[in-house]
């Protein structure tokens, strides 16, 4: 009983957490993306950092190399001379600047490989960006068109406004005319007291006429 109780509740949180996420889609969305424009901030400083650190060794470096060439033409003019203590001397240092380039000539290369890793995944994250920003303004569109075809669902549905309307108008039309029902009323009293039979018998030809026709008028005027 327990294992059921406990799927059932695990159940219901995660259709809460569904709605939930649901409703309040669009602000998840604004939120993720700016927490990616977080990070690729944070990874464009990485970037300009190593950037940096890269050309100051390749400044180092190429004092190096310039200080080895340097040392490299006074030996030979000190060997030149005679100066072999001289020469060995700066034939020693050359040694140990070309020892100290190599390093710094590999950690710029260690340098350069990073930059254009990260460069890389931060060229792949900023389209990626972009096309999520499309996307959330898709979703704004598709999210507002939800909601008009909603409102308009429920205008449209039972017992919205036009079916109520509607109602009024079939009762207006449908309603009694008063003014035939008068007539109708009149016809019944005068039945009741039998005044209608003179006027039904004077149609029929018996008696005297009590009211001229056109018939009458026509015929005065062939006369």
């Amino acid at each position: 009983m327990f294992r059921t109780l406990k799927t059932l509740v695990v159940g219901a949180n995660a259709r809460a957490e569904e709605r939930l996420r649901d409703e309040y889609s669009i602000e998840l969305i604004d939120q993720k993306i700016r927490d990616a424009a977080q990070s690729l901030k944070a990874a464009k400083l990485s970037l300009a950092s190593l950037i940096q650190q890269q050309r100051a060794e390749q400044r180092q470096l190429d004092g190096l190399k310039d200080r080895v060439d340097d040392l490299l033409s006074r030996a030979k003019e000190a060997l030149n001379a005679g100066r072999e203590d001289l020469a060995q001397s700066a034939a020693q240092a050359v040694a140990d600047l070309e020892n100290e380039s190599m390093m710094r000539q590999q950690t710029v290369d260690r340098l350069d490989m990073r930059i254009l890793q990260l460069r890389q995944s931060i060229e792949t994250a900023n389209r990626r960006l972009i096309d999520l920003k499309q996307g959330a303004l898709s979703a704004r569109a598709v999210r507002r068109e939800q909601g008009m075809q909603k409102r308009l669902n429920r205008h449209l549905g039972g017992d919205s406004p036009m079916d109520e309307a509607q109602e009024l108008i079939a009762g207006v039309l449908q309603a009694q005319d008063p003014f035939e029902q008068g007539q109708i009323l009149a016809e019944i009293d005068q039945g009741l007291d039998h005044t209608n039979i003179a006027a039904r018998m004077e149609e029929a030809g018996f008696g005297d006429k009590t009211r001229s026709t056109a018939a009458d008028v026509l015929g005065r005027l062939k006369d």
